[in-house]
């Protein structure tokens, strides 16, 4: 990731000038050479190595350039901050870079808004350029550091109130983006689940009922009634910017649904009380073009190395302990022990995930993400208000594979 760089030291007093001169009141542009912004390695004192001189380029202290002309080259890269595998879910791209900056909080320092807008020394993106964070090494990193001049015309921005100067769209409110990016499969848990839009929102309209989270149940589906609601820590907006934030919240290896509602009685609205466009249909913006309509999309937790697979249960579990032939060996039915099949893992998974148990319909013999509420481990633990242990005229299971049953419950219950 290339770094900002001048090349001799009149480029970078001429710089430090120009910006000591621009007054807050002052919008106009700071006017900066090519040569001095992008220029890779450049080592001669007297200007004999540089190349022909550019037509200087203005770079105000606003965002559009600031976005084009410092972003995008040193930050919104590959292997960077871009696309779904961006560190700490911070996507700089034009899609998602204003919304993922201003009024939104730091996940490497919670107290820190990244862009707090006229505060640019309270700054998160500041401190990261300037390499006085308490977190973390300077950005860009592996790369130079920004010039100051560089970075100060991003302190002006800031201190002008951080305003999105781009043209506002004319459309009822849409999302522009949703991170995790829909469809993504992510090998770690989300800090939080942001999603971006178009005009500006009527920020009491974001909240618990309207911007909602849910798990599967292990199976992908979100039709069958074994969904759980996944509650957040917080639930915050700013203009552009709607923050479904999931610190200290537990998420197992499942497929999750975000939806943000413009159809009902509790419905994402902007400032002039318009209705979400959401209908999604694999591509950003949302919508259909009318207000009104619900945005879904799914995105899947896989993390590695978390504890047993079904089929490794079925192997060490079910097969020798449960699902062999006048025990739980099927067909599946209404009586038991032989209606609970539990012969294979297909089987296994089709009679116990987001089932209800026959002897305490309350409960499920297994409850995605949650042991102690499953039938199958209260069960196997000795601990249900009916029947006796399982298995049933054996020795208990050892505590190691019961141990595995409850991270694999927890981790979502997946086939």
């Amino acid at each position: 990731m290339p770094g900002l760089r001048t090349t001799r030291p009149s480029q970078q007093s001429g710089w430090k000038k120009l910006i000591s001169s621009h007054s807050n009141n002052n919008k106009a542009a700071v006017t900066v050479s090519l040569v001095a912004i992008l220029l890779g390695a450049c080592t001669g004192g007297d200007g004999s190595s540089l190349p022909p001189r550019l037509p200087p380029e203005s770079i105000g202290p606003n965002f559009s350039e600031i976005q084009a002309s410092i972003i995008e080259p040193n930050c919104a890269t590959t292997g960077c901050h871009l696309g779904a595998a961006a560190p700490q879910g911070l996507r700089l791209d034009s899609a998602n870079s204003y919304g993922m900056l201003v009024g939104v909080a730091s996940s490497e320092a919670s107290s820190i808004l990244r862009v707090a807008p006229g505060n640019p020394n309270n700054s998160y993106l500041i401190q990261k350029l300037e390499g006085t964070a308490s977190v973390g090494a300077q950005m860009p990193l592996g790369a130079p550091a920004l010039e100051q001049a560089a970075i100060d015309v991003i302190r002006q921005w800031i201190s002008d109130g951080a305003i999105d100067d781009r043209v506002p769209s004319s459309n009822p409110i849409r999302l522009t983006s949703l991170s995790p990016i829909p469809g993504s499969t992510l090998s770690t848990a989300p800090a939080n689940i942001v999603a971006m839009f178009d005009r500006e929102l009527d920020v009491s309209t974001v909240n618990a009922m309207t911007f909602l989270l849910e798990s599967s149940g292990g199976d992908a589906t979100f039709d069958d009634g074994n969904e759980t609601t996944i509650d957040a820590s917080a639930i915050s907006a700013n203009p552009t910017t709607a923050t479904f934030d999931l610190a200290g919240v537990s998420l197992a290896n499942d497929t999750y649904r975000v939806r943000l509602l413009g159809s009902g009685a509790s419905i994402v609205m902007d400032l002039d009380a318009n209705a979400l466009d959401g209908e999604y249909s694999g591509t950003f913006p949302s919508g259909d073009g009318e207000q009104g309509g619900d945005f879904e999309a799914t995105f899947s937790l896989d993390v590695p190395g978390s504890g047993a697979t079904l089929d490794e249960l079925q192997a060490s579990v079910f097969t020798p302990s449960c699902g062999f032939s006048g025990c739980h060996s099927g067909p599946t039915g209404g009586g038991l022990p032989a209606g609970l099949n539990l012969s294979s893992a297909d089987a296994s998974f089709a009679n116990l995930v987001g089932v209800a148990s026959l002897q305490q319909p309350a409960l499920s013999r297994v409850a995605a993400g949650d042991p102690d509420n499953s039938y199958l481990v209260q069960k196997v633990e000795g601990t249900a208000a009916s029947g006796s242990r399982m298995p049933l005229g054996g020795g208990a299971l050892d505590q190691a594979l019961i141990d595995d049953l409850r991270e694999w419950i927890s981790n979502g219950a997946n086939r």
